[in-house]
């Protein structure tokens, strides 16, 4: 039986994705399987008072005839569902030889083949991340467009009479009366392509001019004072180009599309503008063009771009407050307005109140989402099935008014949370597939990384951590992966990055004791090991017992950082 040649791969066994897996191989010597015997070895996990019995491996001496010149060989495949307390155990087998004829049979002792379960892809830091959908408010300047067109008679600059007095000239007066905020006032001139009007090269700029004047002598009449000083006016003029032209004939309906083809040909086609317009007056058409269209061409267009009247920060975080102790009524703010409050301030509680509200105002789903994302930040702070069961009975009314990213990256913490990394895999899926933006994409990949460990998929969790969040706790997982991968110098390099982000991250600086350990670096694994220890004294336990540092256990160095 000593010279079975047994072999176990791994050898010590090694836990992943909850799961004990091994092959066992065993070669018996020449000679030793007996005609008509039956040969098995029977294995065992032992720990602390308990055992799990295997399935054994049986040599039948008919499957083997040349068992007196070959050595009989077989292979086997192992798995068997872990535990925290099978951590500390060891693979026994024994053999035993029987003679199925007359039932007797023969056992060896029992022999220790593997020693214990190493247990590295457990220190995976679940990652839990709260998805908190758009607000839907711009808290930023936004500026309204005005426009107004006044319009001149052929070859003239003079903003007539008829004209401001116009329904166009008293819209401009009585904006200019209410003295909104205003940012700019761009006036742009131009003219008709007929000779009259183009031979005054500045005829166009004089028109934009006029009503920049006319803009002037409103302000003064309505005592703007020092409000004209914030006022930027651009004056631009259209010389002899046909965008205005064309763009104008698209929307005429006084020729056929035939005809305006027609047109298009002369003005796309070569020659000079004064040539071109020479050969629009062949047209049969022209004169209609001329009478209904050109005057529409002598125009200035005036755009005045104003601020939009905004609430304050400090007046949408009173006004939150007030709706959420009932002082004020719901409709004192947007639905936009109440989500943005939220953002105003660093209280959970308060969030957790004025996202409350909001699903009272609006039922909406991103309301319902971000309640649920506020109960996730609380269950990461502690009691964590508490909140967990909160913010999944918020997110299963948001899914039912939409299936959104940010529901899916939430119900994905969620189940993290809860200890099930597989239906959050599935979220995280649901959720990739939805296009999410930059930062919410960064979070999916952070909890994807994690659970992607969890379920033994290392070279997934490698790429999902290398786009996720550049923070500690993601670069500790992506080197963790790279371990698990057997990639341990990529691995030593990324659990130096996580130290660098948080130098008493204790268990990135064990990680990187691994990494030192699998590289057969010895003073890498003493230095790394003592400030693991330094920041996390619990640490020292775990060591002395884990097999990752097996041959350095009865060194003396090693036993005195441990101490």
């Amino acid at each position: 039986a000593e010279d079975q040649n047994l072999t176990v791969t791994p050898n010590p066994l090694e836990v992943h994705a909850d799961t004990v897996a091994f092959e066992m191989s065993a070669n018996l010597p020449v000679k030793m399987l007996k005609k008509g015997k039956v040969y098995s070895i029977n294995s065992f996990y032992k720990y602390g008072d308990n055992e799990i019995a295997l399935e054994p491996v049986q040599f039948k001496a008919e499957d083997y005839p040349n068992a007196n010149e070959q050595q009989p060989k077989q292979t086997k495949e192992y798995a068997f569902a872990y535990a925290p307390a099978m951590k500390t155990g060891v693979l026994q087998v024994q053999g035993v030889a029987s003679d199925p004829k007359n039932g007797k049979t023969k056992e060896t002792e029992r022999m220790d083949v593997a020693p214990g379960v190493i247990t590295t892809s457990k220190l995976v830091e679940p990652v839990y991340f709260a998805a908190y959908a758009d607000h839907g408010y711009n808290n930023q300047e936004e500026l309204i467009p005005t426009r107004v067109n006044f319009y001149f008679d052929q070859g003239s600059p003079v903003l007539k009479y008829s004209e401001r007095r116009s329904d166009r000239g008293d819209l401009l007066s009585a904006y200019i009366a209410e003295k909104n905020a205003t940012r700019t006032v761009t006036i742009t001139g131009t003219h008709s392509p007929e000779g009259a009007e183009r031979i005054n090269s500045r005829l166009a700029k004089q028109r934009a001019e006029a009503i920049q004047e006319f803009y002037k002598r409103e302000m003064r009449k309505y005592d703007y004072k020092g409000l004209a000083d914030s006022i930027k006016f651009i004056t631009k003029d259209v010389v002899e180009d046909w965008s205005v032209f064309k763009d104008s004939l698209a929307t005429y309906e006084g020729i056929s599309s035939e005809e305006k083809s027609a047109y298009l040909d002369i003005v796309n086609g070569p020659g000079t503008y004064e040539s071109q317009e020479d050969a629009l007056h062949k047209l049969p058409t022209y004169n209609k063009v001329f009478k209904e269209l050109y005057p529409k061409l002598r125009v200035a267009k005036t755009e005045i771009l104003t601020v939009k009247e905004k609430k304050t920060d400090a007046e949408i975080s009173v006004l939150a407050k007030q709706i959420v102790d009932g002082s004020a009524s719901a409709d004192t703010l947007s639905e936009e307005e109440l989500m943005y409050a939220a953002t105003l301030t660093p209280s959970l509680q308060e969030k957790e109140a004025i996202f409350k509200a909001a699903t009272k105002k609006s039922d909406s789903w991103n309301a319902h989402n971000n309640l649920a994302a506020v109960y996730i930040a609380m269950g990461m702070e502690g009691d964590q099935d508490k909140y967990a069961d909160m913010a999944m009975t918020q997110l299963e009314i948001a899914a039912n008014k939409k299936e959104a990213a940010e529901v899916h990256a939430n119900m994905a913490t969620v189940e993290m949370m809860k200890g099930n990394p597989y239906k959050a895999y599935s979220h995280l899926q649901q959720a990739n597939s939805m296009s999410p933006g930059n930062d919410l994409s960064q979070g999916i990949n952070g909890v994807k990384g994690s659970a992607e460990i969890m379920m033994a998929k290392y070279n997934d969790a490698v790429s999902s951590t290398s786009n996720s969040e550049d923070n500690a706790t993601n670069l500790f997982n992506k080197g963790l992966a790279q371990l698990l991968n057997k990639d341990y110098q990529n691995a030593l390099n990324s659990f130096k990055e996580a130290t660098e982000k948080d130098s008493d991250m204790a268990i990135a600086f064990y990680g990187a004791a691994i990494a030192s350990a699998h590289l057969g670096n010895e003073n890498d694994v003493y230095s790394n090991l003592e400030k693991a220890v330094a920041a996390n004294p619990e640490l020292k336990g775990k060591a002395l017992e884990d097999l990752e540092f097996a041959t350095y256990v009865t060194n003396e160095q090693f036993r005195n950082i441990l101490k």
